[in-house]
């Protein structure tokens, strides 16, 4: 076994020297991340103040919105740091602190939506039962159960992380990882309980939430099939959003596993793209969010309409 050391910060290897580029991406970054503020910020507000919005979708859809800001937050002020300067070294707290973060938004975002696509089942496929089933203390329940459990669940994975004794503080990522900070182990005997509990994890805050949603839509296809033209066109207003939403979000999870994972397909890929394909799923989904259902949805894009000033909502 090779000798452990206690380290006191992790370098981020994945940030390559872009010269001046630097400044260019620092511009982007910055401008992405205010955009993701202001529109989550701003559905958030309006979801919160319009009284015909607290129905069940809407809250799950401010439930969202929240976990999007919560995301961004923990991924774009450090990266937006260490984009312009020459030190990339990150204090373990803070590295673990990340880690937490990005973990519990993708495990909450993943839960959400699968909360949601239950709703819109309940709603397509039990119209009259609907408001009895999903009312508004039980749809607040359901939220803070995905929150508290996500947190709980993610605790107990960053514990097993700091117990390992660690023979490396070198992450090839722009952020801090918990798969590549196990990787620096010394003893894979000693990642062991790490393993077992992740694939724990993986199978309640993904197969969970995936078997949930894919029976929602089969369930909710069914229907469609034997209903009118108009009932199905209703049905297909309300779930292209979602589906939208858990289709990016998917996309970007897998590039995720695929860049951190499967490295050796992925060496011959240009250093900013490799990047970009780590941070999608982080970076995209919140500024997607708040375009596909503040566009999409009728009821949000009207209630924007009377309460923003004019002009700061764009004509449709």
């Amino acid at each position: 076994m090779e000798n452990s050391t206690q380290f006191m910060s992790f370098i981020l290897a994945g940030y390559s020297d872009s010269g001046h580029l630097k400044y260019l991406y620092f511009i982007i970054i910055t401008v992405l991340y205010v955009s993701i503020v202001f529109a989550n910020t701003v559905l958030i507000v309006v979801i919160c103040m319009e009284r015909s919005l607290h129905e069940p979708m809407y809250l799950f859809l401010c439930s969202l919105f929240v976990n999007d800001l919560y995301g961004s937050a923990g991924l774009f002020p450090a990266l937006m740091t260490h984009l312009v300067s020459d030190d990339h070294a990150v204090s373990t707290v803070c590295c673990y602190l990340q880690i937490f973060c990005i973990y519990t938004y993708g495990s909450i975002e993943l839960s959400n939506l699968a909360a949601m696509s239950y709703d819109r089942y309940l709603a397509i496929c039990y119209p009259l039962q609907y408001n009895i089933i999903m009312t508004p203390n039980r749809v607040c329940i359901l939220i803070c159960v995905i929150w508290l459990y996500s947190f709980a669940k993610f605790s107990i994975i960053l514990s097993l992380t700091i117990r390992l004794q660690l023979c490396g503080n070198v992450i090839d990522k722009v952020y801090c990882d918990n798969y590549l900070v196990v990787k620096l182990a010394c003893s894979t005997s000693d990642t062991a309980v790490n393993n077992i509990y992740g694939l724990y994890s993986i199978v309640l805050s993904v197969a969970i939430p995936l078997i949930t949603i894919l029976f929602s839509y089969i369930k909710i296809l069914t229907i469609c099939l034997k209903s009118s033209i108009e009932t199905r066109q209703k049905a297909f207003s309300t779930c292209t959003p979602h589906l939208a939403s858990l289709l990016n979000f998917s996309f970007g999870c897998f590039l995720n596993l695929l860049q951190s994972r499967f490295d050796r397909p992925m060496r011959n890929v240009p250093t900013v793209l490799h990047t970009f394909l780590s941070v999608y799923f982080v970076m995209c989904q919140p500024l997607l969010n708040p375009i596909v259902y503040g566009v999409r949805m009728a009821k949000i894009r009207q209630t924007c309409k009377n309460i923003l000033p004019v002009g700061l909502y764009p004509k449709t």
